[in-house]
């Protein structure tokens, strides 16, 4: 059993709304680097013509029992900061074998947190599926999300879980410096992720100051080193750096050569090697457990909202299953959190990776992350 501290600090409800709001407007490429987070299709399968036979057969016809289950199976409203293309499959396949019927809305991580709190005690949503851990712990520290079933939390390794007991991760994505393999050797990359700030790298480092991901890295940058020389990290790679709107385009100007190298997620540079195994382009880590190797999560929460908070755990569950696990590395190249799950071949196991010791849960202070990359001159 894991030890589960209690104490949890609760920002003002009106300074989180504004900071929530204020980052989903910042943060307006956020989540570009994924496909359009467009609502699922509301079309059905075209019905088939009845057969008359069948229809007087009594057999064939829907009984009491069948009547009393339908009607008596749940919804369930996820609210997901992850786009459709990733993860709607995977919803689509739990809703097909439990006969659950799942709706979900689909947004930017930090939007559809603002939009739950501001929603309040009337909000829909039963699950909330954000892009990273600060969005499930901005939601956690205004107290909107539930306790998980122990079972549950521990299929994962507990850094991947919140240790309140209050979300679980069920993906992980690793920060990484990808570098132009055709410019730069590996052994002359940066050691620390301090050091991509430095005068050799000048015009030859790509970066995202408005990109989510980006943000929540330095998040856990703050966490490890403090404000003062996060920001003048960001003030200096303001100066040397070359800034693009999302990771996909980090990506896309490693490969023409625009620049040498760029801090980034590490599943991006996959999908491009899917279309293009010769895309000269490849990912290493920084030396020692460096805060620039921060795995961050996608995780869930179920809210305080949920009116059936059993069967929405079961949807939990299902994410973190062998066959769902499987299918975040398989089809989205993100790191598997369940032991025993392997992940996508060209990765390393994520235990081999050293990562800082960073809690996760310490991720939620957004507005004082934007606030600082404000000062620093890496934003408006």
């Amino acid at each position: 059993m894991r030890p589960r501290s209690r104490s949890t600090a609760r920002l003002a409800l009106p300074a989180l709304l504004a900071a929530l709001l204020a980052l989903g407007l910042v943060l307006s490429s956020c989540e570009a680097d994924e496909p359009d987070e467009a609502g699922p299709d509301e079309a059905g399968p075209e019905e088939a013509e009845a057969d008359p036979d069948e229809a007087d057969d009594p057999d064939e016809a829907e009984g009491p029992d069948d009547a009393e289950a339908t009607a008596e199976s749940p919804t369930i409203t996820v609210y997901s900061g992850r786009s459709e293309e990733l993860v709607g499959p995977i919803l689509e396949g739990y809703a097909a074998e439990t006969g659950v019927d799942v709706e979900v809305r689909y947004g930017d991580s930090t939007e559809m947190a603002a939009t739950i709190l501001e929603e309040g005690q009337n909000s829909p949503a039963d699950l909330f599926f954000g892009q990273d851990a600060g969005a499930l712990g901005a939601l956690k520290g205004e107290g909107r999300l539930q306790d998980l079933p122990e079972a549950t939390l521990d299929s994962v390794d507990e850094r991947f879980a919140d240790p309140d007991g209050q979300w679980v991760g069920t993906s992980g994505r690793a920060r990484v410096i990808a570098y132009n393999t055709d410019a730069v050797d590996e052994g002359d990359l940066p050691e620390t992720i301090l050091d991509v700030t430095d005068p050799e790298w000048e015009g030859r480092v790509g970066w995202a100051p408005t990109n989510g991901s980006f943000q929540a890295h330095v998040t856990g940058m703050r966490v490890e080193l403090g404000d003062d020389v996060v920001e003048e990290w960001v003030a200096g790679l303001d100066e040397v750096g070359v800034a693009y709107e999302n990771n996909t385009a980090i990506v896309e100007a490693l490969g023409r050569g625009e620049v040498d190298v760029g801090v980034t997620n590490h599943y991006y540079l996959y999908r491009f090697l899917e279309e293009d195994p010769g895309f000269p382009v490849e990912n290493a880590f920084f030396t020692g457990e460096d805060i620039g190797n921060l795995v961050n999560i996608a995780g869930v929460g179920v809210l305080d909202t949920a009116e059936d908070p059993e069967a929405v755990f079961d949807l939990v569950d299902y994410l973190l299953t062998e066959d769902a696990q499987a299918y975040f590395a398989d089809e989205v190249f993100e790191f598997p959190l369940v032991p025993g799950v392997p992940g996508e071949p060209r990765l390393p196991d994520i235990e081999e990776i050293e990562t800082p010791d960073v809690d996760l849960s310490d991720l939620e202070d957004l507005q004082g992350t934007v606030e600082l990359l404000q000062r620093a001159g890496a934003l408006p």
